[in-house]
């Protein structure tokens, strides 16, 4: 900003400094300063903050923000909060400010389309990282893959010989993995529904969770984990078709993966610990223990460019690996910021934890309120917030900076399987026992839409990273598309 224009905006509000003013502190949501304490008069607002925001930062283009003070967003002027919330004006403000996504989704409100092809139970749905394919596995041993655009079946994907649990698009789109309860995996090509080889053996039972290496480490996307029941998580190259590397050391079965943006991969056991490993040999860095019981789930703040790697809300495509990669590391580095990739893990003993593995095997927070166990636990693509469904037939919205309690979303009256974020952070959407979904409303922290129509539980729900559908399934056997 040119000095003229600094100093014009000083002396403006020195002007209004007449009236009553509010000591401020902007923050980003590390805590970094904006500047220095600002004395503001009470009828700023939203709008006006968003003007001094994009000053202080040289935005060339005006950026949307949203304003936060204690996790709860500022909707009026300063004035009026320090009214209603009795806040002292000798007391500095603390005001987080955090960029919006400059795009919208609409939330779904109706079922496109209702697929049958299933002849059992649709266990795991998935939309490829572009938003373009949709895939599904089932215990009548398939993966199907659908075509969106006449959404209709495309290829039924023949080899398993058990109950498909798990699928895992590689985030350059090229390949699906799936893996089944008798402990096999297989690697497809998404173009022709054909197997691309033999399936990979190696666990000895079932297959619970699997990750891909990003992009932005590795493009074309060659290495995928998996972990299973057996105790073991393995590291597998597509195109040396084996196990490079097998990660043991949990004692029970390790029931969730993830790998990295560091490289890392963190994997979650019922021997109630997370255990964080180097992928270049397999070693283990360190074990972060603080749980009771099992761990079910793991996310990373990261996790939606991981999974989208290159591919972003505008659908651009990319004609070479280098250029996906740059990409990819470029929309990564953007996400993360100057904070540390954060790690969240729910479990059977009703808590989460939140955690910075690169910083400490210390838990950040120690997250309660859950009544029953936590099945899973998702962090919005922005990382501003973490959601959590349990069987205490709730869902919770909680900060992804602090890990701090924010709001519960009551409506399901039957366990809560899945959850979903829409692209822009603002939605939420969860699939439950009670065969219902339902899109939450993250700023009103209210129920946006409720959507019935499974004849069933519905066990897996995904909405895709593009922001234009959402897919579900369950125990009725069929996939209904919903739209906006």
């Amino acid at each position: 900003m040119n000095l003229e224009s600094k100093m014009d905006m000083e002396t403006e509000l020195r002007e209004r400094e007449g009236r009553m003013n509010v000591m401020c502190l902007l923050t980003d949501p590390e805590g970094t300063p904006l500047g220095s304490t600002m004395y503001l008069p009470q009828d700023v607002g939203p709008q006006h903050l968003q003007q001094i925001v994009n000053t202080l930062l040289q935005n060339e283009e005006r950026l949307p923000y949203a304003f936060y003070i204690s996790d709860k967003e500022l909707l009026v002027p300063l004035g009026t909060y320090l009214e209603k919330n009795k806040v002292s004006v000798e007391r500095v403000l603390s005001i987080v400010y955090q960029p919006q996504a400059v795009f919208r989704i609409r939330p779904v409100n109706r079922c496109s389309s209702t697929i049958a092809g299933h002849t059992e139970a649709v266990l795991s749905v998935a939309f490829s990282p572009d938003g373009r394919h949709l895939a599904s596995g089932s215990g009548d041993t398939t993966v199907r893959l659908w075509d969106l655009n006449t959404q209709t079946p495309m290829f039924t994907c023949t080899g398993h010989k058990n109950w498909v649990l798990c699928i895992a698009w590689s985030p350059d789109g090229k390949h699906l993995v799936s893996g089944s309860k008798s402990g096999e995996l297989q690697c497809w090509d998404p173009e022709t529904g054909k197997p691309s080889g033999n399936p990979f053996i190696g666990h000895r039972k079932w297959i619970t969770g699997i990750s891909w290496e990003p992009v932005h480490l590795n493009a074309p996307c060659r290495r995928f984990v998996s972990a299973s029941k057996d105790g073991d998580a393995r590291i597998w190259d597509i195109s040396l078709r084996r196990s490079v590397i097998c990660l043991s050391g949990h004692t029970l079965a390790v029931t969730c993966v993830k790998w990295g943006g560091d490289g890392v991969i963190y994997t979650g056991s019922q021997d109630c610990t997370i255990k964080v490993w180097e992928t270049t040999q397999g070693k283990l860095i360190r074990e972060l223990k603080g749980h009771g019981h099992w761990v079910n789930s793991l996310a990373l703040s990261t996790e939606y460019v991981l999974r989208t790697g290159a591919f972003d809300h505008t659908g651009k495509q990319y004609s070479s690996p280098e250029e996906m990669k740059k990409v990819a590391l470029e929309r990564y580095n953007k996400m993360k910021g100057n904070a540390p990739e954060r790690l969240v893990s729910g479990s059977d003993d009703f808590t989460m934890f939140l955690w910075e593995p690169s910083v400490s095997k210390q838990p950040k927070t120690r997250m309660t309120g859950h009544q029953q166990l936590v099945n899973h636990v998702y962090f919005s693509p922005d990382g501003r917030w973490i959601a959590s469904a349990s069987f205490d037939k709730s869902v919770k919205l909680w900060s992804g900076t602090t890990g701090q309690f924010v709001a519960a979303f009551r409506g399901h009256v039957g366990p809560v399987y899945q959850i979903s974020w829409s692209a822009d952070s603002r939605l939420l959407l969860s699939g439950s026992k009670d065969s219902t979904l339902k899109v939450w409303d993250i700023r009103t922290q209210k129920l946006k839409q409720d959507l019935p129509g499974h004849a069933d539980e519905v066990y897996a729900v995904d909405w895709s990273p593009d922001g234009e559908k959402v897919a579900s399934g369950g125990k009725d056997r069929v996939l209904k598309l919903w739209m906006g």
